[in-house]
């Protein structure tokens, strides 16, 4: 019988603490997007519910250790690529199109978003791959790491290919950074990954060049839609596409400006900025709270990251550092591809805040990966003394 001292180490209050100060950043942002009278929800309250559900979530998930993560990998793989699937051909009633995309269930006073979950089922997946490929493959081998990686895409790709289906770019390029992050922590020899990403990023340059001065050809072979084309347009000269899709970024950029050093304080919101309480939530806190408030923001989660990694390099179980590795990866873009497209280093995804910007599905599915990260505290102590140390 574990001792209340036992217990309660098994708890990670670093993390319970990170996630404290996100979730008081998250309603007090959001509380202020709502003073525009825009809109007639209750956000907060909605974002308060949300937290709740993520934290019933976490008790849940917390007690699965790292061979029951493993044993049911697959299964939810599985199940989120069946939900993905469905998504596509679902009657409009259930799947409306929203902004141009099919990316929701909807049904009366509920919808989920099944891609946010399935970032973290493809988390599982991929580590468990990697866990059961180094098993069986001791000696490593150009053979070996090629066979890999083909493993690690072909887990990726499908999933991606759904979710572009949608179409949903910031979702797919959440996908390729978890698998890049991955791929980064699995020990493929550098004689494999240098020209892998050297000709990724040539490939991304010749991408960029055929959108500027070739997007016809983009359109007609490769299906990209010309919207997509515009969030490039408007993220090299925002002010030419003011009017249009240059809109959200000229006001974000505004806000964040003029909210110079210290910020304008709470409730004294100046520029109007639709939306705000979801992907520009940045914006609100850059007006209301200036440079100082946006760097507390970003400290926040500079610390959520460097606990994690602590975590992961802690860790005496491969699963969990590979499933932190994940974890990092998709945190990281998620808040740099944010961040940079509120202040216009990146271009507009449509990418949330995670734990800050306003969204059911989302805070759900961070709070899913996140009880992963609980689960390592918890369940590794079983291991401190076993005869493998």
């Amino acid at each position: 019988m574990n001792s209340p001292n036992q217990n309660s180490s098994r708890i990670d209050y670093g993390l319970i603490l990170i996630l404290l100060m996100m979730f008081i950043t998250s309603c007090i942002a959001i509380y202020s997007a709502q003073t525009t009278g825009q809109y007639g929800s209750n956000f907060v309250m909605k974002q308060i519910f949300y937290y709740i559900v993520g934290i019933v979530i976490v008790f849940v998930v917390v007690r699965f250790d790292s061979d029951q993560l493993m044993g049911v990998s697959w299964y939810l793989y599985g199940l989120g690529i069946m939900m993905l699937a469905f998504l596509i051909v679902a009657p409009s009633s259930i799947a409306p199109v929203i902004n141009g995309a099919k990316s929701w269930y909807q049904i009366p006073g509920f919808s989920l978003q099944p891609s946010e979950f399935i970032k973290v089922f493809l988390i599982l997946t991929l580590s468990r791959v990697l866990i059961i490929h180094h098993q069986k493959n001791p000696v490593k081998t150009i053979q070996s790491d090629l066979w890999l990686l083909v493993k690690l895409g072909l887990v990726t790709m499908f999933p991606l290919l759904l979710v572009m289906q949608q179409p949903d770019l910031g979702t797919s390029l959440v996908f390729l950074s978890i698998l890049l992050g991955m791929i980064f922590v699995s020990g493929i020899t550098w004689r494999i990954l240098l020209p892998l990403f050297g000709s990724a990023i040539v490939s991304a340059a010749g991408i960029l060049y055929m959108v500027l001065w070739h997007p016809l050809i983009l359109e007609k072979y490769l299906g990209v839609k010309q919207y997509q084309f515009g969030r490039i347009y408007s993220w090299l000269d925002p002010y030419t596409y003011e009017s249009s899709t240059g809109f959200h970024l000229t006001r974000s950029l505004l806000a964040i400006g003029s909210g110079q050093t210290m910020g304008k304080g709470f409730g004294y919101r100046e520029v109007y900025l639709p939306e705000s309480h979801t992907d520009f939530i940045f914006s609100i806190i850059g007006e209301e709270y200036g440079f100082i408030g946006a760097s507390i923001v970003v400290s926040l989660f500079f610390l959520l990251i460097y606990h994690i990694t602590k975590l992961a390099l802690g860790t005496k179980i491969p699963y969990y550092t590979y499933m932190c590795a994940g974890v990092i990866a998709m945190i990281t873009f998620h808040a740099f591809q944010n961040i940079g497209m509120t202040i216009g280093l990146l271009p507009i995804t449509g990418i949330p805040l995670p734990f800050i910007s306003y969204g059911g599905s989302s805070l759900m599915g961070n709070m899913f990966a996140i009880s992963l990260i609980f689960s390592i505290t918890f369940n590794e102590r079983h291991y401190m003394f076993s005869s493998d140390d």
